[in-house]
């Protein structure tokens, strides 16, 4: 039996840290505060509501049986829901590179019934889909969610947001590579602004590298989220104060942190590596969805689908992009953004 934790205590009526916020790191315990959340139009903290996960698996039109990928596996939203179209027979393996939340999902869905004999959780990135279809594959099925999770974004330490305090890092392996603030600090002006304009189309790019690297003279280092936020603010300072500057902050700030974490975890090669090896891990009839979250990687996947079936690899192709119900954008704005294709090999 495991031994009773006393959860972490905390100042005043309401914990203010991550640390503190039990009910973040363990929020399918707590149902009812979930309900709340979800039902205000949020996600709620630590948690990750798969997106489109209706029409993932109607493109996937999995069966019992079948030997399927997951190759973002994330929070474990939409690998659950293929696990039960499963009905305990076949495989499903999912990928991950972080190290922090693959444990964590591997335990969720054991919790949840899903052993070993239709569940394993593999720690690679999912570049390298060839070397795993070489033991496990080919595969009926393949998904592929490119959105950073919830989780993730909610964890001021991983420094996904510019709205939580926490060191500038970005990277979905912290154990491997370098942080964004040593990245940033190696980038002269041009290569800012070609990293913003190229990873994130952002119309003030010119100004905000410039901002950047003029902090930098000035002996300012960008460490933290909020360091990187000042110099977006700082940048944008010329802009009329009314009420359309404030959202256009937060729309600037959303596109520089993509466009940094995008560089630092090579984003566009993985993808295209990804893509380059796909059909050889797919079975004959095999099916794949992929979800992008901005248009540079939508471009990447509506190209590759393309050429795929001019060539006959892909017998079908989806040939306008799906998106999510105005109902679901509603119960969750991080859905908005996103773009489903598919495709199913000849």
């Amino acid at each position: 039996m495991e031994a009773h934790k006393r959860r972490k205590r905390y100042s005043g009526t309401h914990p203010k840290t991550f640390e503190e916020k039990y009910k973040e790191h363990d929020p399918e315990k707590y149902a009812d505060t979930v309900a709340r959340v979800i039902g205000k139009g949020s996600t709620p903290a630590g948690m990750h509501l798969p997106i489109m996960a209706d029409e993932v698996l109607q493109a996937l039109r999995i069966q019992p049986g079948e030997i399927g990928l997951d190759a973002t596996l994330g929070y474990g939203g939409h690998a659950r829901r293929m696990l039960e179209r499963l009905q305990g027979r076949g495989h499903l393996f999912g990928l991950d590179v972080d190290p922090i939340e693959i444990v964590k999902t591997r335990e969720r869905l054991r919790k949840a019934g899903y052993g070993e004999d239709i569940f394993t959780a593999v720690r690679e990135n999912f570049a390298h889909i060839d070397t795993v279809a070489q033991e496990q594959g080919p595969f009926q099925f393949v998904m592929a969610d490119l959105g950073v999770s919830s989780m993730q974004i909610d964890n001021p330490e991983r420094g996904f947001s510019y709205k939580l305090e926490g060191a500038l890092d970005l990277r979905l392996d912290p154990e491997n590579g370098i942080p964004a603030w040593q990245r940033l600090a190696q980038m002269n002006r041009e290569e800012i602004q070609g990293m913003l304009e190229e990873n994130a189309d952002e119309p003030y790019a010119r100004e905000i590298a410039g901002s950047i690297v003029k902090l930098r003279k000035k002996g300012a280092a960008i460490r933290t989220t909020t360091d990187l936020r000042g110099a977006v603010e700082a940048a944008l300072v010329f802009l009329p104060e009314n009420g359309e500057k404030r959202d256009l902050l937060k729309k600037t700030c959303q596109r520089v942190f993509q466009a940094l974490r995008i560089d630092i975890n090579n984003e566009f090669e993985v993808l295209e590596a990804f893509l380059d090896k796909l059909p050889q891990v797919l079975a004959e009839g095999g099916r794949v969805v992929i979800l992008t979250f901005h248009s540079g990687e939508d471009r990447l996947v509506k190209k590759a689908f393309q050429e795929y079936y001019r060539q006959h690899i892909f017998a079908e192709i989806s040939r306008d992009v799906v998106r999510p119900s105005p109902g679901e954008c509603r119960a969750n704005g991080r859905a908005r953004s996103t773009k489903l294709r598919w495709a199913v090999k000849a």
